[in-house]
């Protein structure tokens, strides 16, 4: 006989007092933690708890007592059933406080570092429509709100959104998203009405069966626009009807294409890109440099933060104009062509092949010829042998993924023993690790977080390291 389920309770009248990981809130009750959705410091709530385990309990307010003097009302219609913009029910100000908050403390609690004081979060200009990439998927099993569950019988169930946290055969149907700029609503919207229209089958998610997968439409200040449209299925006619139809709606895509995946995987990094129309490019601009993105390249997504970012990097690193540089984790080498007129020589070092390509390409295009770029798994690559090579670094610049820097990359930095080092991180968490196994030789001058990501709990860090006298 099998074990009925315990019922989880709510329990009453309880302050939320922090903001926690993942755009979750906190709250405290009989010394346990609960992590809570959907809550903003300051709010007094009606908990119902989802899960409950020995060192902490997770949850959702099912009533305000008391709304938080930092609580807005959330703009997007998908709040709360969406993944992305979770504190969207906060205000911009109060987002900006616990991202800098949240530097602190893991640069203390994780790193144990002396500090000083951190300079203000640069805050982001615009807080909607920032993102210049978005990927959204079609499927064949939408997401049931509670308001058409019903009805489900007579809904056409194919939609083209994104995916449900936690549910990664289920995805939230979009009309209107926040994130990006037209004409990015406008295209995936005539790409879906189409779709439904001429009978395509969407795919399941679950079986990864359907001839329509994804669309990527990625945008630049300058005012491309590439669409990328990814089919489960190499059928000719069809493909061709829909990149007609996008082509003839949209003549003013820069560049339209599309790719083939029958993978189980949504990776597109291995597979063939067909051009169907315009460019297989389109260019970013930043003080002056031109830089051209593929379908396969890595662009920051928000390119007027993107910018005070690199110009913040700069200003750490104080270039006096003969130093040599190292740009490690460089992707398609924005940093390093940013810096190269202020430096002799930038080596750039990088694990995806094809960004190297792209980070060579955009050296071409903006003729800087001081920089020299690496493809490798960067604790192989860099070395001490690599380095008696190519020069022994005065600065180096390093903007690893959210894993932060191997072991051994820590530890041929210290070896290499540059007068300074500016570490850029989009994971304070990890950035703080890899400072403390630094601390004995290099100290913090500076440390100012940037706000990459408005309303989700996301924040960048860049941190000046000198060496110890």
């Amino acid at each position: 006989m099998s074990r009925k389920k315990k019922s989880l309770p709510v329990i009453e009248g309880v302050e939320i007092i922090d903001a926690g990981a993942e755009g979750k809130s906190i709250a405290r009750v009989n010394d346990m933690v609960v992590f809570v959705t959907q809550a903003v410091p300051g709010d007094q709530v009606d908990l119902q708890i989802t899960r409950k385990k020995s060192s902490f309990m997770e949850g959702y307010p099912v009533k305000i007592h008391r709304e938080s003097s930092d609580r807005v009302e959330a703009f997007c219609a998908y709040f709360g059933v969406c993944g992305g913009c979770k504190w969207q029910n906060m205000s911009y100000a109060a987002q900006l406080k616990y991202k800098q908050k949240q530097v602190l403390d893991h640069l203390t609690r994780i790193g144990h570092l002396d500090l000083p004081e951190i300079e203000p979060i640069v805050e982001a200009p615009e807080t909607q429509y920032y993102r210049n990439k978005l990927e959204f998927t079609f499927s064949d099993r939408k997401w049931l709100t509670e308001s058409n569950a019903d009805n489900a019988g007579d809904l056409d169930m194919r939609g083209l959104g994104f995916h449900i946290p936690g549910r990664f055969d289920k995805i939230v149907d979009i009309d209107h998203c926040y994130l990006q700029a037209e004409p990015s609503n406008s295209i995936r919207n005539a790409a879906k009405k189409f779709a439904l229209e001429n009978q395509y089958d969407f795919q399941n998610l679950k079986f990864h069966k359907g001839l329509l997968r994804n669309i990527i439409i990625r945008t630049t200040s300058t005012a491309e626009t590439m669409v990328v449209v990814v089919f489960g299925r190499d059928e000719p006619e069809p493909i061709s009807r829909m990149m007609d139809h996008l082509a003839s709606q949209f003549p003013d895509i820069t560049s339209l294409q599309y790719i083939v995946n029958t993978k189980v995987n949504d990776s597109i990094h291995d597979l063939e890109v067909h051009l169907w129309k315009g460019r297989e490019y389109i260019e970013e601009q930043m003080e002056g440099l031109r830089f051209k993105i593929g379908v396969k390249s890595f662009y920051q997504t928000n390119a007027e933060q993107a910018y005070r970012l690199y110009d913040l990097a700069r200003e750490y690193a104080d270039f006096k104009g003969d130093e040599v540089v190292y740009d490690l984790y460089t992707g398609t080498g924005t940093i390093a062509n940013f810096i190269a007129k202020s430096v002799r020589k930038v080596v750039g070092v990088e694990y995806v092949p094809e960004a190297i390509e792209d980070a060579k390409e955009n050296s071409r295009i903006n003729g800087v010829d001081n920089v020299f770029f690496f493809a490798g798994d960067m604790k192989d690559v860099l070395t001490n042998d690599f380095i008696r090579t190519h020069g022994k670094p005065d600065v180096i610049i390093t903007d690893p993924p959210r894993s932060g820097m191997h072991p051994d990359v820590v530890k041929t930095i210290l070896d290499a023993s540059p007068q300074k080092v500016v570490y850029i991180s989009c994971n304070p968490a990890t950035q703080a690790r890899d400072l403390q196994l630094m601390d004995e030789h290099y100290v913090v001058e500076r440390v100012r977080p940037v706000d990459m990501f408005p309303h989700t709990h996301h924040v960048e860090n860049i941190v000046l390291l000198t060496k110890r006298k």
